[in-house]
Formats: structure tokens, C-alpha cells, sequence
């Protein structure tokens, strides 16, 4: 009776459970954006040297990466909820750590356990790609990542926001009773869903490296969502200087709502998971790439802080949203359709290479946008999707 009742799940899962899901990863996600529009307010509180500032991003997105590496691949070996929720108690450990913080090393070690335990929601996006059927595998991974993709977005506003009025240990406090009640509520209404694969874990993370060899469709969605990430975190790191700078005089308010004007592009990822069930993955990766290019390219011909000049920022963060989003959603649909049996170390490696890219991205707009400007910060984040898109083109059908 148990299998089949998970045989009726897998077929059709509930809309509700869909919602559940998405929201979830928004919830994970968001504990890896919280700290980036807070690094000056908590690096004075706590001490920190300007030049060891840039760690309170940097570990967490170390601890997110080794994370990818090597706790989302237990999703091929380990029963799943117990895998999230034991990752969401750590993460919620963590940020109340951070949150009662007063010495620097404290804090950094909570910041890089986070990035570790957030990894949860890359073991539910394959979780929820399994319960889903063949046909509505792309629809559902989409409306997952769109859930993950808001998190992502409202992450920074809703930070800026929160330390305004209480102070930046409040949100630290707040996501961390959040994702309590959210472990209570998964290990309640998540089923029951223990791998087949009979191997132990050396010999799982052995095989990563021969499934990144022998894939070339992971190697390929990786790369360019890298690029496209590269371009988003570049964007994302220097528009607010931008913004904050003498051109436009915006202040951390203003900044916050127009990052909330991201948003808008998360509705890219379910409509791209709908073109890849209908089997247009190819033409709507070159869409994506495209719109990438073209969000880069209006801010760097059109340059006044005029109104005309807001107006083109508010549609380039819009287009940059959408096209990422949309390319995440086609790539995962893509590389989930490999095998049930490896999902989550495919998904694993796939994050880590496209977070490898995003941290360059930011790195490399922080340093060019220093040397250059805005300008010379535009160009560089151009060169990102140019280079994808010309890897696209070497595709074969």
C-alpha cells in the first residue's frame, strides 16, 4: 500500500505540496543574501577591519559550495527528509549564533555554517523533481525555483529593511525561528522518499568527478549558467554603489525597493519550465541568453540619472532577472531528465560550478567598478553572456 501510494504521488503531486516546496527553498535561500547589504553595519558593530569585511559574504559562500559538494550528493543515498531537516536544525542553530554574535570569529563560523546548511533547498528541488512525472517535470522544478528565486530577491531588501527599524541581529533572529517552524512543518508533510542506490559515501563523491566527465549536458547547462551568473552577480554587486553614489544619491530605503523590482523577474522561471515540457529547451536558452546581453547592454548605452536613467536600470534588472531565472529552470529540467538515480549529485555539481561564477562575477565587479567605474564594471558583465552565447552556438541538436 505504501508504494502505492508513493507511485500515485510521484504521478501527481499536489499543488499545495508545490506551493510548500517553493516556498521553502525561498525561506533557504534567502539566509545566503541577508549579510551582503548589512557587511558595513556589521563589521563596525563587531570590530572588523575593512579589508576583512569582504569575509562575512565570502564564508558563507564557501560554506554554500562545500555544501553543493559534499552534503546535497547525500540525496542520492540518504532518506531525504531526514536530510532536510537535520540540515535546516544546523542552519537554524547557526543563525542564532550570528544573531547573539559579539566577537568576529563567533560570527564568521555561523556565517559559513549557514552557507553549509542552506544547501537544504538544493536537496528539495531534486526531491521535488522526483515526486513529479515525466511530463510536468519542467512545470514543477519551475514553480520550485521561482519560490527560490524570490527568496533570493527579497533576501537583500528585506534585510536592509528589518535593520533600519530593529537593528541587523533582528533578521538573523527572525529567519532563524522561521526555518525552525519550517523543519517542523517538512518533517510533517514531506513523504517518505529513501534512494535505491546501493553505494556508500567515499564511493558517492568518487563518482562525481566520472559524472562530470561523462555528462556532457551538465557540463555544457553549467557553464552557461555561470556566465549568466557571473553577469547577475556582477550587476547585483555594483548597482548599488551606483545607486548610492553621487550620481543618484539613493538611500538604503530607495536602494531596498529597487531591488524588490527584481522580483518581477522570477515569473521567467515557470513559464521557461512550461517551454521545456513542450520540448523548446533549445530555443528558449537562446532567449535567455539573449535577454542577459540585452539587460547589460541598455545601462551601458544609456547612462543619465535622469529619470529616463532610473527607468533603464528598473527594466534592466528586470530583463537580467527574468533571463537568469529562466536558464536555471531549463538547465535543472535538463540535467534532471539524466537519471533518478544521480539527480542529487548532478544537481550538486551543477550549483557549485554556477556559484563558482557568481563569485567571480562579484569579485570581478567590485574590482573593475573600483578601477573604472560603472562603465568599465558594465563591460566586463557584458563579456559574460557574450561568451555563453557563443558556447550556445556549438551546440548540436
Amino acid at each position: 500500500m505504501a508504494a502505492s501510494n508513493q507511485q500515485t504521488l510521484e504521478k501527481n503531486i499536489p499543488a499545495w505540496l508545490t506551493i510548500l516546496l517553493a516556498t521553502a527553498c525561498g525561506m533557504i535561500a534567502a539566509n545566503l543574501y541577508y549579510a551582503q547589504p548589512l557587511v558595513g553595519l556589521i563589521s563596525s558593530s563587531l570590530g572588523l577591519s575593512a579589508g576583512s569585511a569582504g569575509l562575512i559574504v565570502t564564508l558563507t559562500q564557501i560554506g554554500y559550495v562545500a555544501g553543493l559538494l559534499f552534503i546535497v550528493p547525500m540525496g542520492d543515498i540518504v532518506e531525504n527528509r531526514k536530510l532536510v531537516v537535520t540540515a535546516l536544525l544546523v542552519t537554524a542553530a547557526a543563525l542564532i549564533t550570528a544573531a547573539l554574535a559579539k566577537q568576529p570569529f563567533l560570527f564568521l563560523t555561523a556565517t559559513l555554517v549557514v552557507g553549509l546548511g542552506s544547501v537544504a533547498a538544493q536537496v528539495l528541488v531534486p526531491f521535488a523533481s522526483y515526486l513529479a512525472s515525466d511530463a510536468s517535470r519542467g512545470r514543477v522544478v519551475g514553480n520550485v525555483m521561482s519560490g527560490l528565486l524570490l527568496g533570493i530577491m527579497l533576501a537583500r531588501p528585506l534585510s536592509s529593511l528589518v535593520a533600519d527599524f530593529l537593528g541587523w541581529h533582528a533578521i538573523f533572529a527572525i529567519s532563524a525561528a522561521a526555518i525552525v517552524i519550517l523543519a517542523i512543518v517538512l518533517a510533517k508533510v514531506l513523504p517518505v522518499r529513501k534512494p535505491t542506490a546501493a553505494t556508500n559515501y567515499t564511493a558517492l563523491l568518487g563518482s562525481m568527478w566520472r559524472l562530470l566527465r561523462t555528462t556532457p549536458i551538465l557540463r555544457r547547462r553549467a557553464l552557461y549558467h555561470a556566465t549568466l551568473f557571473a553577469a547577475f552577480s556582477l550587476f547585483w554587486t555594483t548597482v548599488p554603489q551606483l545607486l548610492a553614489g553621487p550620481k543618484f544619491h539613493f538611500s538604503q530605503t530607495a536602494i531596498a525597493l529597487y531591488a524588490l523590482v527584481g522580483v518581477a523577474g522570477a515569473v521567467a522561471a515557470p513559464l521557461a519550465g512550461r517551454l521545456a515540457d513542450r520540448g523548446w529547451t533549445r530555443p528558449a536558452t537562446a532567449i535567455a541568453l539573449i535577454t542577459v546581453i540585452v539587460s547589460v547592454l541598455l545601462p551601458l548605452l544609456i547612462q543619465t540619472s535622469s529619470p529616463v536613467g532610473v527607468v533603464v536600470l528598473v527594466i534592466a534588472a528586470i530583463l537580467l532577472d527574468a533571463g537568469v531565472s529562466a536558464n536555471l529552470v531549463l538547465s535543472q529540467r535538463s540535467i534532471f531528465s539524466l537519471g533518478a538515480d544521480i539527480r542529487s549529485r548532478l544537481n550538486g555539481l551543477f550549483m557549485a560550478i554556477f556559484f563558482f561564477g557568481g563569485a567571480i562575477g562579484s569579485a570581478a565587479g567590485g574590482w573593475a567598478y573600483a578601477a573604472g567605474g560603472w562603465s568599465a564594471a558594465l563591460w566586463l558583465g557584458i563579456a559574460f553572456p557574450i561568451l555563453a552565447l557563443l558556447y550556445f552556438a556549438t551546440e548540436r541538436k
